[in-house]
Formats: C-alpha cells, structure tokens, sequence
C-alpha cells in the first residue's frame, strides 16, 4: 500500500501520470500489492526513491560486470592512488581526493580492487547515490570516507526492516547457519534484490536466491543438517532525507573521465530491462 500525505494512493494513477522506467513501474506494484505500508510526505519523495531504486539496480549489475574480486579483509586490495588499505582491510579515501571520482574508479578499473560482499553493497549503494543527488553534496556528505564492512557515513542513513516483501534496490542476506569455521566469509551472503526473482552477490554472481543458497550450503561445516536460507529483512537507505540533495550529479562532471563503455550492459530481469 502506497500513501502519499496520509493518503492512499491508486498505483494506476501513477503508473499514468509519470513516466517510469519498467523496473519503476515493477516497484510501484509491488508496493501496492504489498502489506507493508509506504508512506510518504510528499510525491517528490516517492519519485525519488523510485529513481534511487533504479540506480541501485543498475548500480549492482554495473559492479557485477566491473572486474571487482571477491577477497576476504586479509587480501582487500584497492586503487593507492585514491585509497590507503588499512590495517585491518578496509579502504580509507585519501586526503584531498574527492568521494565521487575515488568510488567512480572502483567501477571503471574493478580489477584493481577486492572487496568483500558487504563492502562491495556499501560500495553500491555509494554509487547509486552519486547519480542521484547533486555531486557537491555527495563530496560534501561523504569525505573521509572509510569502505569496510557494513561501515558507512551516517548521511546515507541505512536502515534494517523486518519484512518479506522486498523491492528492487533492497539489500537482503542470506543466513547460512551450519557455515563451515575454516571459511567464515560464508557464514551468509549480503545481496542486492535486482527483481525478477534475481539477486547480486558479490563473490557469487547475479542469479536467482536458489544459486546463492546452493553455493552457501557448499561451505557449510561436516556433518551440516541446515540449509543457508533468505532472512526476512531488507536494508535500505534513507530516501526521504536523500531527496533533499536530489540533482543530476553526472550532468556536472562534464570534468571528470568518462565511465568505461561496457557495450552498454543490459540486465534482463524477469519482464523487466534495467541498463546501466
């Protein structure tokens, strides 16, 4: 169910008046279909979200296809020349480097970096929102960022629900019980829901949940009786306040490199088409 001002809305009447992507338009039925409420202060907000969802969709299948390495925090490696590798495996931003070319790089020369899966989600939501609110505001928002884990600035305002109704763009994870204690980096699996029935998770690949919980149950322990499984929670960022800083953040990178032309990359999810 959809409110808008307190006040529920038909889907028809939007998926007729504003002009949506097939992925957008997938979103706006599955929460109306849903019995969660999305409630929203205004339509603004709303088609913001819509528009982040988009960018996490694309976001993900642009990682996916990047060269990115899955690596355990031991073996992080990144870009030295926007990234210091920490210690203990995260990538802290260089002094004097902006947030918005340094997560830039991690999609135009993948291989030189590897992450591990929450980073590389953190790392997608990084991106999306820089092509979704003004590129002044990301650098402002998020400098002296750190990429580790589920570290992240506060500006991006993530939050965690308890719901089985998952949209595209939501980060859900995948539990894996029985995780064999030689390999504790699949104890479960962070993963982008892209729609469709398909999700990305990095080190494992874009597929249906069935391909994640088969490659989990793989690195369970001798003698493991439980199946990994898709927990009933969904991580989001923080849409309503995102939409303040809404702006075309690529229309004022007129300056930066180009991102790398990837012949176009074309997600075909379920009925939907997403490109990035």
């Amino acid at each position: 169910m959809i409110t808008i001002a307190g006040s529920p809305v038909d889907p028809s009447d939007l998926l007729g008046a504003w002009s949506l992507s097939g992925g957008q338009r997938d979103v706006v039925t599955a929460m109306a279909r849903s019995r969660d409420v999305y409630a929203y202060p205004s339509a603004q907000v709303l088609r913001f979200e819509l528009k982040l969802r988009d960018r996490l969709v694309k976001s993900a299948v642009a990682l996916a296809h990047s060269g990115l390495a899955f690596a355990t925090f031991e073996r992080t490696r990144c870009n030295e020349e926007f990234w210091i590798k920490t210690e203990y495996g995260g990538c802290l931003l260089r002094e004097n480097v902006p947030p918005s070319v340094a997560i830039e790089d991690i999609f135009r020369r993948g291989r030189a970096y590897a992450l591990e899966c929450a980073t590389a989600m953190v790392v997608v939501i990084y991106y999306a929102v820089l092509q979704s609110i003004r590129r002044s505001d990301f650098d402002r928002l998020f400098s002296g960022m750190l990429l580790y884990d589920w570290r992240y600035d506060q500006d991006l305002r993530l939050a965690t629900v308890q719901t089985t109704s998952f949209l595209p763009g939501d980060i859900v994870y995948f539990e894996n019980p029985d995780f064999n204690p030689n390999t504790p980096e699949w104890q479960g699996e962070n993963a982008v829901v892209l729609g469709g029935g398909e999700y990305y998770g990095h080190g494992i690949g874009i597929g249906p949940a069935e391909m994640i919980i088969h490659h989990l149950n793989r690195q369970r322990r001798p003698g493991a009786t439980r199946s990994a499984y898709l927990t009933d929670r969904a991580t989001r960022p923080g849409f309503a306040y995102l939409s303040q800083f809404e702006g075309s953040s690529f229309a004022q990178a007129s300056h930066a490199e180009p991102l790398p032309t990837w012949e176009r990359i074309i997600a075909r999810i379920g009925s939907s088409v997403w490109e990035a």
